[in-house]
């Protein structure tokens, strides 16, 4: 895992965009790791549309790099408050960020590495995405009930996270599963569609997911059906795999 305050060049063509305006166009920016799912961008302000910022007078205490002072964001009738923050002095022996300003992801419209668009925040170049083929017995239970069996799934290996197991969704039993409304957003895979699944009367909400249109980078799991291994018991040729504790579970 990256250590806190990791802080590097980056040689992506970085874009922002807010309100119909690019608000910051840089091929010199700071990445800064703070955790893995913690990522910043910091532009140098001779890239940034300082000319829309002023001073909200508001401020954050930082306990590894000091105070920082923060900016509203206006552009015609659109505001954003305290949507980018700068350091005009950090503590001893951190890098100095006096000349840069970072941005709420958020609070931003559009956010672009070179020429594709990136969701949810920065991509970590220490955060590893494989899709491997694989010819191993996966059954997915739940309360009891058999869910899906396959012996062709698509595993998914990510940088800190459990085994993702992708099935053909003719191995699932498709008949147990309701789509919903939900959508979530991942920069390394896309966007993701949600299932309810309904074992006995019992809805297990948005417990399965696939990515109907992934990104280039990761076109096998495109359709295939993934149960969260938090909340079902996975039997991976045969042997009961120990459900893991994350954010999810």
């Amino acid at each position: 895992m990256p250590q806190k305050w990791k802080l590097e060049s980056t040689a992506r063509w970085l874009r922002v965009y807010f309100g119909g305006e690019t608000i910051a166009d840089s091929r010199n920016a700071l990445l800064m790791i703070e955790a893995p799912y913690q990522l910043v961008y910091y532009f140098p302000k001779s890239d940034v549309r300082m000319d829309l910022l002023s001073l909200s007078g508001h401020t954050e205490h930082s306990g590894y790099k000091g105070d920082a002072v923060s900016y509203t964001l206006k552009v015609d009738d659109k505001i954003a408050n305290n949507a980018g923050w700068n350091y005009p002095a950090t503590l001893p022996e951190r890098p100095d960020l006096s000349d840069y300003i970072a941005f709420n992801w958020d609070a931003m419209d559009a956010w672009y590495e070179e020429d594709e668009q990136v969701f949810v925040h920065p991509r970590n170049p220490y955060h590893r995405v494989d899709t491997i083929a694989s010819s191993r017995h996966i059954k997915v239970v739940i309360d009891g009930e058999t869910v899906a069996e396959s012996h062709r799934p698509t595993l998914l290996f990510e940088t800190g996270l459990p085994t993702r197991y992708y099935l053909p969704q003719e191995d699932v039993r498709m008949d147990l599963l309701t789509a919903t409304d939900s959508h979530t957003s991942c920069p390394y895979k896309g966007e993701a569609s949600y299932w309810t699944v309904a074992i006995n009367g019992k809805q297990h909400t948005d417990i399965v997911w696939s990515y109907r249109d992934p990104i280039p980078e990761i076109p096998k799991i495109k359709g295939l059906l993934s149960f969260y291994n938090e909340k079902v018991t996975i039997y991976v040729d045969g042997v009961e795999e120990q459900r893991p504790r994350t954010v999810w579970s």
